[in-house]
């Protein structure tokens, strides 16, 4: 069993949550609150332009020009492409992408992207690719999932961002080689570190899709109507 295995095997219990969360199975059954939408992609905007940023720290932190090549191949998809599920949910709620751009990140984002960073900063590159992995690899998964649960036909109101996901890429697999590879050389307390960064990544993949459906704000005196 690779170690990326094991990360899979270790986390299924998130998985499994993940999967059955409301947000997520209101995808597949096409009935999504607007302001749910409208809270996830003005999050996942901000969140996307950091995990950008920390494929360049990633970058930097590779040594073949393979691996160069591969973050910098992921700085551009992220760039160019994975916009494309955002306007999918756009064009559903009727609301411009420009709209939703732009806005702080609510707590649990914000927290996400801080604890990436800190592997990003003070580990190994193995420390931040097990932060990052779990991003594309529960997306992936989701995508795999609702199309067997749901299969949506292209009349589905969120079958392009149903599709999107649901194709395996060099994304994943690339990712899960250069983890493999790195934990192959790696002593018990550097693989533990490994685990420690994926697992949480993977709690806080599961906080993402709760903050966004339950619209999550950061307390403020006029959110407690404190008079």
């Amino acid at each position: 069993m690779t170690f990326t295995d094991q990360l899979r095997k270790e986390n299924d219990d998130i998985f499994e949550l993940i999967f059955e969360h409301p947000f997520v199975t209101g995808i597949g059954k096409g009935d999504v609150p607007k302001k749910a939408l409208e809270h996830y992609i003005k999050a996942d905007f901000g969140y996307l332009t950091a995990f950008m940023q920390l494929y360049g720290i990633a970058l930097s932190k590779s040594a073949a020009r393979e691996e160069i090549g591969f973050f910098n191949e992921k700085i551009n998809f992220v760039l160019h492409s994975e916009s494309h599920p955002h306007h999918n949910f756009c064009d559903h709620i009727g609301v411009g992408y420009e709209e939703l751009q732009g806005y702080a990140l609510p707590p649990t984002a914000d927290h996400y992207v801080k604890h990436m960073f800190y592997h990003a900063h003070t580990g190994s590159l193995g420390e931040l690719i097990a932060a990052l992995l779990p991003c594309p690899w529960t997306y992936l998964e989701i995508g795999e999932q609702l199309t067997a649960r749901y299969k949506p036909s292209e009349e589905h109101p969120f079958y392009p961002w149903i599709t999107f996901y649901a194709n395996p890429s060099i994304v994943e697999l690339e990712m899960i080689h250069q983890l493999n590879k790195i934990a192959d050389r790696a002593g018990i307390a550097e693989k533990e570190k490994m685990r420690d960064a994926f697992r949480k990544s993977c709690q806080l993949e599961l906080g993402f899709w709760e903050m966004s459906y339950t619209c999550e704000a950061w307390p403020s005196k006029e959110r407690a109507q404190i008079k």
